[in-house]
């Protein structure tokens, strides 16, 4: 044994012994994979193997891992102002709200949190005190879909459509209503993917009448569904959704915190559709995960109803982390990279490329449907591509395992709808170079192939 190979049988035991692991059965005999640095797209282990990290982490390391700049604009502002709460200001959130506006061509005021939990908990908290100081107390609900996901607190998985993460934490937040999503891949025989899509969206309008309109505070939905499987909408339906939004008084709340800064070929997800949402939440890419940091934008006409005199009135909220300046000061200059290295330009490109080699793999006897927009691909297994029957546990496991094996980390819809985690997920940093493209597209050509 090797002085390397003890140094990481200590951590795994220290691990072991500490650590309780995000989303991880409980098994004392496996451990995850202790990671060490990060280049590029690689991330390297404990022990000197090399990974191709096709997940971004988890949706998130979008200019890639090692960026001096990044750590550099992090200590620089530490050594400067390391901390301020944001019931007061401070240079980089300024800036940094200015720049998202810039970015939305719209007029928003920013309200800072960590997470993407946190930015849609402060969406709905904002949408029902707006509603009350409007002159529509009876507004509360939210409608979102199933299969979705937006967050883990208590409220923002009320907001999630995937049971798996509810189960053993209900009862939980009241006022959160579910309707099915659009699933293109398993559409009715003979109906035609814009008909299909207009008939989910109505499902909206449906679920406002039978609730009665006057208690629906808003609408919260991603631009495409991430975590649940890759779920992309015809353009039709998201128009559709905001149309029904404006005709009854809900507000339409759009997540960005995965499909945000470049993931879908675009700035925003939003923007592949001809929509402009009330609230916008944003995390993830907005740092490259480097810091944690969060946003909530809110139309500014809606934050206009909170300027009254009028006791409790303001939004009694605070996050003691959100907006910190060194995590402002990051999320600047990660904007100003992918500014400088057409990294939203290159998101499109890469997942066209990307998309139109996997296609091929819809003739393998286990692939039900490969889908994707932008550096965001997702290929669903079934058992059966008659029935459409989802694939094993064992089967999609085995999958990701070869793909591991071969040095690419890849990921899948877990832990979201009992017997449908059957969709393999591809969300890789979009500052991937050419040969990194052909590495992963290598790779599971020649791991489907083997699985055949």
């Amino acid at each position: 044994m090797t002085l390397e190979s003890k140094e990481t049988q200590s951590l795994v035991e220290k691990d072991r012994q500490n650590i309780w692991h995000h989303i991880s059965a409980y098994n004392e005999k496996s451990h995850p994979m202790i990671v060490s640095s990060g280049e590029g797209a690689w991330v390297i282990d404990h022990n000197g193997n090399k990974y191709l990290d096709g997940m971004s982490g988890l949706w998130a390391v979008n200019v890639g891992y090692g960026r001096e700049e990044l750590a550099q604009a992090a200590y620089d502002q530490m050594k400067k102002l390391a901390y301020v709460p944001m019931t007061q200001s401070h240079e980089p959130a300024i800036e940094l709200a200015a720049k998202l506006n810039e970015m939305l061509d719209e007029d928003y005021i920013i309200f800072y949190s960590n997470s993407g939990s946190d930015a849609n908990e402060v969406a709905f908290k904002i949408a029902r005190q707006y509603h009350q100081q409007n002159g529509e107390p009876s507004r509360y609900k939210f409608i979102s879909r199933y299969r979705a996901y937006h967050g883990s607190s208590m409220g923002a998985l009320s907001a999630t459509g995937q049971a798996l993460r509810k189960y053993k934490y209900e009862p939980l937040a009241p006022g959160f209503l579910h309707v099915a999503p659009p699933d293109n891949y398993r559409r009715p025989k003979g109906q035609s993917i814009e008909e299909y899509n207009i008939q989910r969206a109505q499902e909206f309008e449906e679920k406002i009448i039978w609730e009665q309109k006057e208690t629906i505070a808003g609408i919260i939905m991603e631009p495409l569904i991430t975590g649940g499987g890759i779920l992309i909408p015809h353009p039709v339906y998201l128009e559709k959704v905001q149309e029904i939004c404006r005709r009854h008084g809900v507000l339409l709340i759009i997540d960005e915190v995965i499909c945000g800064f470049g993931r879908t070929g675009k700035t925003f997800g939003h923007r592949h559709f001809n929509i402009k949402p009330d609230i916008i939440t944003m995390a993830k890419g907005l740092t490259s995960a480097y810091l944690p940091l969060s946003v909530t934008a809110i139309r500014k006409d809606i934050y206009e109803k909170f300027n009254t005199a009028v006791e409790n009135s303001h939004l009694r909220h605070i996050n003691t982390f959100g907006g910190n300046p060194a995590a402002c000061a990051v999320a600047l200059k990660n904007i100003e990279i992918m500014e400088k290295e057409n990294l939203v330009e290159r998101s499109a490109e890469l997942g066209e490329r990307l998309l139109k080699e996997l296609s091929s793999l819809s003739k393998h006897p286990y692939v039900g449907d490969v889908r994707g927009l932008g550096f965001l691909l997702g290929i669903e297994l079934v058992e059966n591509k008659e029935t459409k029957e989802p694939a094993s546990i064992e089967r999609v496991a085995k999958i990701i395992g070869d793909c591991k094996a071969n040095g690419l980390i890849i990921g899948k819809n877990g832990d979201t709808v009992a017997g449908f985690n059957n969709i393999l997920t591809l969300c890789p940093p979009l500052s991937c170079t050419d040969e990194d493209l052909e590495f992963m597209i290598a790779v599971i050509k020649n791991v489907f192939k083997e699985n055949e």
